[in-house]
């Protein structure tokens, strides 16, 4: 794999193409845009020796206020990064515990709240119903990133191919406003084998946890409580997990487990963070708050977040004060279907509901701000519109490619479905060549929630089986996905189904660069 030119191929594509952070630059601050780059890089790193250089230091803010340090490695490092990655994990795939939800294939947050929801809500309405978990010890780990051992990464990962350049790596340390700083511990942030590094790291936690020994309920038949073979209920998303129990006194066992298991790989559990809690009082989690009411479990946007979220679109929108109405609607579009898409898996339909009327406020002092003279009549008439069956409207109208003058609206958070969300199963892995079906219907199941059932973009993935036509991968493997015509438009192309195909963004654009040359 090391040496496999498909998997150097492979590997450009996606931190040149692919990847958000491709325009990012590191220490020698070299950026690949062109194909005739990225011909050229391929050339050069199959016939030369991959020298490991630093990692460019960045800060980003948190959402306490303090800063998150990332480490950006060069492009080459990041491909060779890539290379070794592919080949790193699906052997670790294999093996990783089932509750492990965090920077895995297959895998997300929606994952591991429904496992949070299976693990505290009771089961049945009966009187002799099994009851969830009522306890829970909600823990972060302090400084994850920059304190994990080397050495028990190094141990872990054994003597897999690859591992000297996954030493060097480690080793490397960071360039910060000039100097050169060493890394003793730690991986750095922003590396594109981090993530499964940091999961090798943490990998065994759930097996400790679920190793201690741990009591149902006492019961007549069982005055000490029958012993649970399961364990108590683990839940990890990188390096945020939590702990599920019947009892405080099991939570408190856990944690001193945890504790002693952390330490020998130089990491203690934040003192500040760290809580134990009933979930009938609520408790965070990834952004979700997680909350009982008479054994039934109520999962809803995090109250923080949403307030966050709010202020900053809101912000958003004020610094947009002297941009066009459809500059206005490009830009807070995607931030609201973001949202929309992260949250529509559990209750948030009172949430959608707050965040349309707040950004209704937003965008009415907007237009006020813009027209200070004008009466709210004609502020209204300007900017909202009554549109079908809807009344106040954020739109405005644009012409098309064909010059058909057409609505172009806010999307309209407050009418997003609630879809609920299916978890995967147990230990399953793509990697698996045996689960190959269940992975295939899970992302048919993902096109349909994707596209409107029956509209014109569902029946065009329908037709191409949700495959790219191009690379032949699955239509949702991750990339951006875009829509081709066929017979251009300025060639008379139509919007008909026969006439549009889905590609994954990259491919779109080597698509075009094709038609390009002919031309």
């Amino acid at each position: 794999m090391l040496r496999s030119h498909a998997n150097l191929l492979l590997s450009i594509r996606l931190i040149t193409q692919v990847n958000t952070g491709k325009q990012t630059a590191g220490i020698d601050k070299e950026v690949i845009n062109t194909p005739q780059q990225r011909v050229r890089l391929a050339l050069d790193m199959a016939k030369t020796v991959h020298t490991v250089k630093p990692t460019k230091r960045v800060y980003i803010p948190k959402d306490n206020g303090k800063k998150r340090p990332l480490g950006i490695p060069t492009i080459r490092d990041r491909v060779m990064q890539s290379i070794v990655k592919n080949l790193l994990e699906p052997e670790w795939e294999a093996v990783f515990e089932e509750n492990s939800y965090g920077f895995r294939p297959g895998r997300s947050c929606a994952d591991a709240i429904d496992q949070i929801f299976n693990r505290i809500t009771t089961k049945g309405t009966a009187k002799g119903a099994a009851k969830g978990d009522t306890w829970v010890l909600d823990a972060d780990i302090s400084g994850f990133f920059d304190n994990i051992s080397h050495s028990h990464i190094e141990d872990s990962i054994g003597l897999v191919p690859g591992r000297e350049l996954i030493k060097m790596w480690l080793k490397s340390g960071f360039m910060d406003k000039g100097t050169l700083n060493e890394t003793i511990q730690g991986t750095p942030q922003g590396g594109v084998i981090s993530p499964v590094l940091a999961n090798i790291g943490l990998h065994g936690l759930e097996t400790a946890i679920k190793a201690i020994p741990y009591r149902d309920r006492p019961r007549k038949s069982h005055p000490k409580g029958q012993l649970n073979k399961k364990g108590m209920g683990v839940i990890r998303y990188a390096d945020d997990f939590i702990v599920t129990a019947n009892s405080k006194e099991n939570i408190l066992g856990a944690k001193k487990e945890i504790e002693k298991w952390l330490e020998n790989r130089n990491l203690k559990l934040s003192e500040e963070k760290t809580s134990i809690v009933q979930v009938e009082d609520g408790f965070d989690f990834r952004g979700f708050n997680i909350r009982t009411y008479s054994g039934k479990a109520l999962i809803k946007p995090s109250k923080t977040k949403v307030l966050q979220f709010c202020k900053n679109i809101g912000q958003v929108i004020a610094s947009l004060s002297g941009a066009t109405q459809e500059k206005v609607i490009t830009k807070i579009n995607p931030i609201l279907r973001g949202f929309a898409n992260y949250y529509r898996g559990v209750c948030s339909k009172d949430t959608f509901s707050y965040i349309s009327h707040r950004v209704w406020q937003s965008l009415w002092q907007w237009g006020k701000r813009r027209h200070p003279h004008k009466t709210a009549t004609w502020v209204k008439d300007r900017y909202f519109h009554h549109i079908d069956s809807r009344k106040w409207v954020y739109a405005c109208k644009q012409l098309d490619r064909r010059n058909t003058e057409k609505w172009f609206t806010l999307f309209e958070i407050s009418s997003t479905p609630i879809i609920r969300h299916i978890k995967v199963k147990d230990s399953a892995s793509p990697d698996n060549p045996q689960l190959k079906q269940y992975w295939e219907d899970r992302r048919k199941k993902q096109g349909k929630e994707y596209w409107a059932k029956g509209s014109k973009y569902y029946q065009v993935a329908q037709n191409q089986n949700l495959k790219c036509p191009l690379c032949g991968e699955h239509l949702f493997n991750g990339e951006d996905i875009e829509t081709h015509h066929i017979v251009h438009v300025k060639e008379g192309g139509t919007d008909d189904t026969h006439n549009l195909i889905h590609l994954h963004k990259s491919c779109h654009k080597q698509e075009h660069s094709k038609t390009q040359v002919k031309g």
